[in-house]
């Protein structure tokens, strides 16, 4: 296959938001693969080459000056083997050696593949075609139920490699898949609901458990094996010998558990971003020790629980694991006991609570309607500084917003960016407001008088070296346009900082 058609399809998935339109295009393409470049060619439609991160940065990548070519005959399986080559250099040399694969791969390539290969290589891409799409796709494509490759996948964690297996090998594959010790299954997810009583009356009698602002886990043991993964797979089992330590002290001969590990000081959890900091190194005797909390089980003593209800698992979990290492939780049908049991969460600490069915199986990989998170809301009114061209279906009006606050002293501090939350109104509007109150331009970035203010929802506020005020919103997205405030009503940097406390 050439490149020019993944190029084509790809554009094409970016340019619509119909989900079954996106699931037709990929299909099609999918359905004209040979064998051989079906790992290339899905893995390319979701996002990313073949051999994950490529060992080059934005720098090496736009600093290639490579004339494109006017002949769109470059094969994907010419593209991969090249980019293979890039993935092992290595040593003395290897930052010339990738620079001068990387210009043979874009003098090969026409202006479009040019583009669609920068974005590829450093996994920037914004084509649409996300993995519960591409997994309609795959199952469109040979004509099962989605159902089918979703389990797959999940039991995987690789829907590139079961998509690309039955692509191959066809549908049979996907029967064959089951839950295995020391192979990470992709975690279940929660959708958002307003309130924890609402969620209640919503499912009925349900399990409300703290939600935590840690790291997701997922870890299993096979008698005095223990490894431990992240939400995205990854194995980081040598920074967390505190949590294998305690996985090794429980009464069991085999068990994959999920939760999340934290740093949990004398009045409770401490902030998200110090969790993240300690559980990205390698841990140190000096270190302070993250904490487990686990509200899930899969797998107990070889039986795989993971199409059990959620009371079997959590009587699994009550059973063998000590009170302190559970997430605490309350069971009813009572939306005023729920939202009272949020109430406290949030005071203790916790981020909020995730309201769940009893009797839905993990349903893992999905972000389904069997768990509902509830946060508190927060907003802050902003100042826009700047907008950026959009991409893809959003090329053409002005898109990503630069938000900033009030510094006290007559200017404005950044805070971040966000594109979530506009609608294609607002974009259209904003586009003509923006471009009104224009002062200059750098690249893609048009930069605003300070005049628009926004209302800009959030879930948190975290230390930042990258912004000078030093801080900045975690989740941040669009709420309204604020046409009855001026920038003088925005929040100031110091309300923003409150946020950091507690």
């Amino acid at each position: 296959m050439l490149l020019t058609d993944i190029v084509e399809v790809s554009k094409a998935v970016s340019l619509t938001r119909s989900r079954s339109q996106k699931t037709a295009l990929l299909a099609d393409i999918l359905r004209r693969l040979r064998p051989e470049e079906a790992p290339v060619a899905v893995s390319y439609l979701t996002g990313k080459p073949r051999q994950g991160r490529l060992g080059v940065g934005w720098g090496t990548v736009y600093r290639v000056e490579a004339p494109p070519s006017d002949d769109s005959g470059l094969e994907i399986l010419a593209v991969d083997a090249i980019l293979e080559d890039v993935a092992a250099a290595s040593g003395v040399g290897s930052k010339q050696r990738r620079e001068a694969l990387l210009t043979d791969l874009l003098t090969r390539a026409t202006p479009a593949e040019q583009e669609f290969l920068r974005g590829l290589i450093l996994r920037n891409l914004r084509q649409g075609a996300l993995e519960g799409v591409m997994a309609d796709a795959v199952a469109a494509a040979l004509a099962v139920s989605p159902e089918r490759v979703r389990r797959a996948a999940m039991l995987e964690g690789d829907l590139v490699g079961v998509a690309a297996r039955a692509l191959a090998e066809g549908p049979d594959t996907l029967s064959g898949t089951s839950l295995q010790l020391f192979t990470a299954v992709q975690p279940m997810l929660a959708k958002t609901a307003a309130g924890a009583g609402q969620a209640v009356t919503t499912l009925g009698t349900a399990v409300v458990e703290w939600k935590l602002d840690g790291a997701r886990i997922q870890v299993h043991r096979e008698d005095d094996r223990v490894v431990v993964y992240t939400r995205n797979l990854r194995d980081i089992t040598a920074s967390v010998p505190e949590v294998v330590s305690a996985v090794l002290g429980l009464p069991v001969s085999s068990i994959i558990l999920d939760g999340e590990a934290l740093l949990f000081g004398p009045s409770g959890p401490e902030r998200f971003q110090d969790s993240m900091s300690r559980f990205g190194s390698v841990a140190a005797e000096s270190s302070d020790p993250l904490t487990a909390f686990f509200f899930d089980c899969l797998l107990l003593d070889g039986t795989d629980l993971i199409d059990h209800p959620l009371l079997e698992r959590r009587e699994a979990l009550r059973a063998n694991l000590p009170p302190a290492a559970l997430v605490g939780s309350i069971v009813t049908d009572d939306p005023e006991e729920a939202d009272a049991f949020f109430d406290a969460a949030v005071a203790a600490g916790y981020e909020g609570v995730v309201v769940k069915d009893p009797a839905r199986p993990y349903e893992a990989g999905r972000r389904g309607s069997g768990w509902l998170k509830v946060k508190p809301a927060h907003t802050l009114d902003l100042v826009v500084l700047a907008a950026e061209w959009g991409s893809g279906r959003r090329e053409g009006w002005l898109s990503n917003l630069h938000l900033g606050a009030r510094d006290g002293r007559g200017g404005y501090v950044m805070l971040g960016k966000t594109f979530k939350g506009l609608t294609d109104q607002m974009l259209v509007e904003q586009t003509e407001r923006f471009l009104g109150i224009e002062t200059n331009r750098s690249g893609h970035i048009v930069h605003l008088e300070p005049k628009i203010v926004y209302e800009i929802g959030f879930d948190g506020v975290q230390r930042s070296a990258r912004y000078p005020g030093g801080v900045a919103l975690r989740f941040a997205r669009v709420k309204r346009f604020r046409d009855d405030k001026g920038p003088e009503d925005a929040d100031t940097i110091d309300t923003v900082r409150r946020f950091m406390s507690g």
